[in-house]
């Protein structure tokens, strides 16, 4: 293992093997993803505040073996932040989880040293003691089912950027940087399930419009040839994958925040390649556009209660 020291931001930091590539149908290497998330950054950090990170890591590669991260404040240098909150139900064995928040450009660099190539994150954030908000932020997820595609989903995002204002919400939207897209909205919840309760409500009413196009319920059986809007992304336990965060998909595609203008042009027929967008298209896009996902400092609507 070939390490060195480096110097980011004011902090120093040990990173190993800066040559192995990590997504090899591109040759991108762990170097390159380092130095993305470094430049990508300015843009990427306000979407990280205050909210504890899951990683998905992967040491050998995209095409090694991953797993997920949740307990990881235990490999944090000491001036990242930790937080320890109450364990989701997804997690057994434990009451806690000793987590991190991503706060600076070397936070950055540490985690993407770890081969952390995705970096999901939970729709509430901690406050300055480290204790759970309520959800402030609200997500649609879109996945395509079999013999559907970024198409499909771009008239979906549509139907519920429109539902989502007629609501008094300022919804934004980013691809997944996989097979599909997701809708966001700033909001005020009542309570932690509150967000919940509306997306799944918005999810049937869509689906019972169109039934023959958008489906609500997680069966594989009833996707075929339809939109699913996952509502259930809501739940306070789950995660999404952070706007610019990479993907470990085989062309290192990013989650990559697009403009309502882009969506209808898909729509309308664009080709659908062109909301695929890799490190060196965003870093291009936020240069040209600055953040068309900026909702850390957006206004907050009081999310409708159902």
């Amino acid at each position: 293992m070939k390490k060195q020291r480096v110097e980011i931001d004011g902090r120093t930091l040990s990173v190993s093997n800066l040559e192995k590539v990590l997504f090899p149908e591109v040759a991108f290497t762990k170097a390159q993803v380092i130095d993305y998330y470094v430049r990508v950054a300015p843009v990427l950090l306000p979407h990280l505040a205050g909210r504890p990170v899951t990683f998905t890591r992967w040491p050998d590669g995209v095409e090694g073996q991953t797993f997920f991260e949740k307990n990881s404040a235990r490999h944090a240098p000491e001036w990242v932040r930790r937080v320890t909150i109450p364990s989701p139900g997804s997690s057994t064995g434990r009451e806690t989880l000793d987590m991190v928040v991503l706060e600076s450009v070397a936070d950055l660099a540490w985690s993407a040293n770890l081969a952390a190539l995705e970096i999901h994150v939970p729709q509430w954030q901690v406050d300055d003691d480290g204790v759970p908000q309520l959800p402030d932020l609200l997500v649609l997820d879109l996945d395509p089912g079999p013999d559907t595609g970024l198409a499909e989903c771009c008239a979906v995002a549509e139907r519920l950027g429109a539902r989502l204002e007629a609501d008094g919400l300022d919804p934004v939207v980013k691809t997944s940087g996989s097979k599909g897209m997701q809708v966001y909205a700033p909001i005020e919840a009542a309570d932690r399930d509150h967000p919940s309760r509306y997306a799944k409500a918005l999810a049937q009413e869509l689906s019972n419009e169109t039934p023959d196009d958008v489906v609500w319920r997680m069966e594989k059986v009833l996707r075929p040839g339809k939109v699913l809007i996952d509502w259930s992304q809501n739940n306070p336990a789950k995660t999404t994958v952070a706007p610019y965060s990479l993907r470990a998909r085989p062309h290192a595609t990013v989650s990559t925040p697009i403009g309502w203008d882009e969506v209808d042009a898909v729509r309308e027929g664009a080709d659908p390649a062109t909301l695929r967008f890799r490190a060196d298209d965003v870093l291009a896009r936020v240069e040209e556009y600055g953040d068309l996902f900026d909702v850390a400092g957006a206004r907050r609507a009081a999310l409708p209660e159902v």
